[in-house]
């Protein structure tokens, strides 16, 4: 018999909401230890919340219908954010596309919404870790330091998921420890001098400008990682990551058959505000709509 929660919640919004499809956008990876779906369709997160860590179980029984079960010091906290986490504040509804493929995306995609946790620094050091490098590698990357230096969720998280490290624990990852995990002296250096800023991206998550106006003056810290936190950490629809390395090339073969250059991605996305990431995330999760195979580097080594 499970640990009784330390706090629940039985949503019922009055709009539909897809909570595997919606925090799949914080899902890095199959072995990411802060994410699991467990044979019973529960959906389990681990998270570190103002309050303390949290882990914490969502079951849909229909797009209107969701219990969130909470355990650790977090429980109440995350309790009191998870509609605001699930796009309680998004309106997808608001966006009418004219492309047929945009129109049949979101009819098979009703639930799906952009996510808000309201943790910007746990967002953030997984998009530096992925800066400039094969996504595979990053995933492994993040996976071997969280596994190493997070820690053990509270209540009866499924075996082997962890909670995000503290900032202080990424400030304290040694040098040779990073260069083991195949992350470079320039993403060490950016995720280490962002963890002694913690407390203040933190701050900004009820104010996305003053989010983005703060990342972005940080060293290693550009428009596209800005991004990167905003439709994850601040519910942001319009945060559209240029410079992706796939955006143009899958952006182009769902909507218009046919490759898009790099110096034509900005225009064609700039009649979509204030839903570019939205129609980007709606390419994403379309079966088929894109290639998305491309040459790729050698992995870091085997996760262990």
């Amino acid at each position: 018999m499970l640990q009784p929660p330390d706090a629940s919640l039985h949503w019922q919004p009055g709009f539909p909401v897809d909570a595997r499809r919606t925090l799949a956008a914080l899902h890095r990876g199959r072995h990411d230890p802060t994410h699991r779906v467990t044979p019973d369709r529960a959906l389990w997160r681990a998270a570190l919340t103002a309050a303390g860590p949290v882990s914490y179980r969502i079951r849909q029984q229909r797009l209107d219908d969701l219990t969130i079960d909470a355990w650790g010091p977090g429980a109440e906290e995350l309790v009191d954010t998870i509609p605001t986490e699930l796009g309680a504040g998004d309106h997808p509804e608001l966006f009418r596309p004219t492309h047929p493929f945009l129109r049949r995306a979101l009819r098979r995609m009703p639930g799906l919404r952009v996510p808000r946790t309201g943790r910007p620094f746990e967002a953030l050091v997984p998009a530096i870790i992925e800066q400039r490098v094969v996504g595979l590698d990053a995933q492994a990357a993040l996976t071997r330091l969280v596994r190493a230096h997070g820690t053990e969720p509270p209540g009866p998280a499924p075996q082997g998921m962890r909670v995000p490290p503290t900032p202080k624990a990424w400030a304290s990852i040694p040098s040779w420890e990073w260069r083991q995990a195949g992350v470079d002296l320039h993403r060490s250096r950016t995720v280490i001098q962002a963890a002694h800023h913690a407390a203040r991206i933190d701050r900004t998550a009820s104010d996305p400008e003053r989010a983005y106006a703060l990342l972005t003056k940080l060293p290693g810290i550009g428009p596209w990682t800005a991004a990167q936190v905003g439709h994850r950490a601040l519910g942001d629809a319009d945060a559209l990551p240029l410079g992706d390395y796939h955006l143009s090339r899958m952006t182009g073969a769902a909507l218009l058959g046919r490759p898009l250059d790099d110096s034509e991605i900005e225009a064609f996305y700039e009649p979509f505000r204030p839903h570019r990431y939205r129609v980007l995330r709606l390419i994403e999760l379309t079966p088929g709509s894109a290639p998305r195979h491309t040459p790729r580097a050698p992995r870091a080594g085997p996760l262990y």
